[in-house]
């Protein structure tokens, strides 16, 4: 029979055993509630780190920075006192598709219309579009009869180097055609400048600015280096007609010049429209003598 210290001591035994299982489970609620505290915490920095990463604790949203759609390239007006100053289009914000009408209202006839090109040759649009707007071709000479077969205007100055004090870079220039010497004859192919192609032209070739070239023959240089900006829709005769002008020496041999002055009485652009450029042959118009 066990003495009365002996029940003691089991009795002490077994009360140290309960207070050591209390806080051995008072020890693991209390790691459990840091081990959530501390996620909950890990959790709501990782939002709000997402959150001031996307801008959300900007005073005012972000906004996506606009690509350029041209690239105007400054011209020194010291160096050339041929370039006129009107100022340089924006380089955001430009049309991209559809086309603009173009009319040119000349001293020789009807006027002559064309679709400029936006989605081809979106930078010659926008060119000859700021420009019409500042009235920059107007009572101006087209100076030149070109021997490829096209009318030469949009300088100021009517000496071949005339523009404003920007350039931009060729865009549309058609593919050379592959030459196959052991090939059968191809069939005719269409010409890499059809009559009433409206080109740019610059000096030097691919420094485009305010000159263009409306072409009254086919023309399929073996290289092409003309940017396509559109095609004439109406008054192509018109063109014609002024092609066939006799033409004198421009004063550096060339005989280029028309004898009779072509004078741009006005040339403006009309707003962009989503329909497709003309794929048709050019239309004529009266001309009106």
């Amino acid at each position: 029979m066990a003495s009365s210290r002996d029940r003691q001591r089991k009795l002490a035994r077994a009360k140290l055993d309960r207070q050591l299982a209390r806080r051995a489970a008072t020890a693991k609620r209390r790691r459990q509630i840091q081990a959530g505290v501390g996620a909950a915490v890990v959790l709501a920095l990782i939002v709000v780190g997402s959150a001031w990463a996307l801008g959300a604790f900007d005073s005012e949203p972000k906004k996506q920075a606009a690509e350029d759609t041209c690239l105007w390239t400054p011209q020194d007006a010291t160096a050339n006192t041929n370039l006129k100053e009107v100022g340089t289009p924006p380089t955001t914000g430009l049309p991209t598709a559809g086309t603009r009408t173009m009319t040119v209202t000349t001293n020789q006839g009807g006027p002559i219309t064309a679709d400029l090109d936006l989605a081809a040759a979106p930078c010659g649009a926008a060119s000859i579009s700021f420009l019409a707007g500042k009235s920059f071709y107007d009572n101006t000479k087209c100076h030149e009869i070109t021997t490829e077969g096209a009318l030469r205007c949009g300088d100021p100055s009517g000496s071949g180097i005339g523009g404003p004090t920007y350039s931009f870079y060729n865009e549309n220039v058609p593919t050379a055609p592959e030459a196959n010497p052991s090939a059968s004859p191809a069939p005719a192919q269409t010409p890499a400048y059809p009559k009433g192609t409206v080109a740019m032209i610059g000096n030097p070739p691919g420094s485009n600015g305010s000159q263009f070239l409306i072409f009254f023959k086919d023309f399929n240089p073996p290289t092409p280096g003309y940017t396509i900006v559109g095609k004439v829709t109406g008054g192509l005769d018109v063109v014609e007609k002024i092609g066939a002008l006799p033409t004198v020496d421009n004063g550096s041999g060339a005989k280029v010049k028309p004898k009779t002055d072509v004078v741009i009485q006005s040339l403006t652009v009309g707003e962009p429209n989503a329909a497709p450029a003309a794929t048709s042959a050019p239309a004529a118009s009266p001309s009106a003598g």
